[in-house]
């Protein structure tokens, strides 16, 4: 233990050099607001749904185009966002530096033209502002929305309603202010311009394409699982193309690739300490769909279909602010922080139901979810497909009571063939969170599981979150059935040091077994403790340093315990 805790004082210096080496070279950018309680959360690629009550900070969405497309995008920002400002680059002449007082003729004569011809229409209140100063460039863009009126009105043969002395007046205008007249009419060819070349180069009508990159540099450390381990510097990259048909529904397709291998901690089939981005395990970096699915309302209730890749927590609320992120890149380091592992059963092919309901009074909005995935949809053979095969089918009601407390209680009932894994996430073969005693399926079985999630937000600066989880297997003929359970309580500290930032501590036990007796059985309790600190570089690049210690992996306290040093880097585009 002693020499666990020389190589951890070793290398903390080294982590928090390397945090700040690349936190001070990058130039930070303020960061987007973090959200204040609602009932809202978001699925893996940041769709909001309607469910949960505390709410988990957004990751922003920024449409990625080539790019010269990107500079078109910010060249009409900045051409549509010029004139607010009496910028020192607005001004043609020294008579630009003066405003045009309420008691100035050009002024008077501007605001009887508008109420005569109704040419000013866009402030929110429909009045012309005529009780303050305006910039002469304010006043020669009011000035240009009468002009264009009057031609309206002359080019509708309703000449005759335009006053002889209103058109001397507007010629005395024009003249007075040619130069503004001017700069305003060029900034708006120049915009139409380049909008249009971004039409005609845009990527789709209906789909924009969010983009995430992960960097993250790991090793373990401890006497069994050092030797057995080496540092790794491992990525997970994911392009995810959403697309809107009506404007209220979503289809993502989602890409995936990466090259992150798993540690070896505890016993084989073991996903202790599991980190996020190793879901799904290695693939060489191949290019793979990883997840299709489509958001829909449909009367009183939201719809979710899955063709491929589809978990629980796309769907149903985790009730886990601030570890929870639905990206595995900005929240917690591993997914048993992530989320209660009741969600990590089951997954796949399917659909989902949800109903909203509460709007007031002591219940918030809150909802009740029911859902169905299939691991082996797509097959055809005798013992699998869509209702034969592995599948694990889900009930959920959610309660936002007041402002600061969230609590959802969730069921769900799987059937898992021989050689599965009960957390699963729809790999079948590979768990992803607990031990391999809590996963290991011998012989066919159903489960049936029962869980708890809390979140409680006492203030903008704290959030404490945890969960319970039991799970009862029934493996058919082989006498092995086995119980496992989980729990685990998290505090969140958002927003420390500058918005964005967020310091996270989390402690449990991972999915465990202690009664399995064809399999070894070993009666310690793994208990799981983590602590991470993201860093919001500005808002799409994160950096995030942090540990996670394993007490007697593989159920066993005869094993080493083990720590996980990570440095991760998010990017988002």
């Amino acid at each position: 233990m002693s020499n666990l805790l020389w190589k951890s004082l070793v290398a903390s210096p080294a982590v928090l050099g390397a945090t700040l080496l690349v936190s001070a070279s990058a130039i930070a950018a303020p960061a987007s607001p973090t959200s204040d309680i609602v009932a809202k959360e978001a699925d893996a690629s940041n769709q909001v749904i309607q469910t949960s009550s505390v709410e988990v900070p957004q990751q922003p969405e920024v449409l990625a185009q080539a790019q010269p497309e990107v500079n078109v995008l910010d060249q009409v920002n900045r051409y549509s966002n010029e004139g607010k400002n009496n910028n020192l680059s607005q001004v043609t002449s020294v008579s630009q530096f003066s405003d045009v007082q309420p008691t100035d003729w050009a002024f008077q004569a501007l605001q009887s033209l508008v109420e005569r011809y109704g040419c000013i229409a866009g402030y929110p209140n429909g009045t012309y502002r005529g009780q303050r100063a305006m910039t002469r460039y304010e006043f020669a863009a009011g000035l240009n929305a009468c002009l264009d009126r009057v031609n309206e009105l002359i080019a509708t043969a309703t000449a005759d309603l335009v006053k002889k002395e209103d058109l001397a007046t507007l010629q005395r205008l024009q003249e007075e202010f040619a130069a503004e007249l001017a700069t305003l009419r060029g900034r708006v060819d120049a915009l139409e311009a380049r909008t249009a070349e971004l039409e005609a180069n845009q990527f789709s009508t209906t789909t924009k394409l969010v983009g995430e990159a992960i960097f993250a540099v790991s090793d373990v450390f401890g006497d069994n699982a050092g030797t057995d381990n080496n540092t790794v510097f491992q990525n997970r990259v994911r392009l995810d193309l959403q697309t809107s048909f009506t404007g209220k529904d979503v289809l993502h397709t989602r890409l995936a690739s990466g090259n992150a291998n798993r540690f070896n901690v505890g016993t084989p089939g073991s996903a202790e300490g599991l980190q996020t981005f190793n879901v799904g395990g290695e693939t060489n970096n191949d290019v793979f769909v990883d997840w299709l699915a489509y958001y829909v309302p449909v009367g009183p209730a939201n719809l979710y279909i899955a063709a491929t890749g589809g978990i629980h927590s796309d769907y149903a609320s985790t009730v886990n602010p601030y570890f929870e992120d639905f990206d595995g890149g900005n929240g917690a380091l591993s997914t048993f922080a992530s989320r209660n592992p009741i969600f990590n059963i089951g997954g796949g092919a399917g659909a989902a139901l949800t109903f909203n309901f509460g709007k007031g009074g002591v219940i918030k909005p809150s909802s009740f979810t029911v859902g169905y995935l299939a691991s082996e949809a797509n097959s055809p053979t005798a013992g699998q497909g869509l209702f034969e095969g592995n599948y694990a089918a889900l009930g959920q009601l959610n309660f936002n009571l007041g402002d600061k407390l969230a609590l959802a209680a969730t069921y769900v009932g799987g059937y898992h063939g021989t050689g599965s894994q009960l957390f699963d996430g729809g790999n079948r073969t590979l768990s992803i969170v607990g031990t391999s005693q809590a996963n290991a399926i011998d012989a066919a079985a159903n489960s049936n599981s029962y869980g708890l999630s809390a979140a409680f937000r006492p203030s903008d600066k704290i959030s404490i979150s945890g969960f319970v989880s039991y799970h009862d297997v029934t493996q058919r003929g082989s006498g092995n059935d086995f119980e496992a359970w989980s729990y685990g309580l998290g505090v969140a500290f958002p927003d420390l040091g500058k918005k964005g930032n967020v310091l996270g501590i989390f402690a449990g036990a991972e999915p465990y077994s202690l009664n399995r007796s064809a399999v070894v059985r070993d009666g310690d309790v793994p208990y799981h403790i983590e602590g991470f600190y993201k860093y919001r570089v500005n808002d799409n690049i994160s950096v995030t340093p942090g540990v996670i210690w394993l007490t007697s992996p593989g159920q066993n306290s005869s094993n080493d315990d083990a720590v996980i040093g990570t440095l991760r880097t998010t990017f988002t585009f």
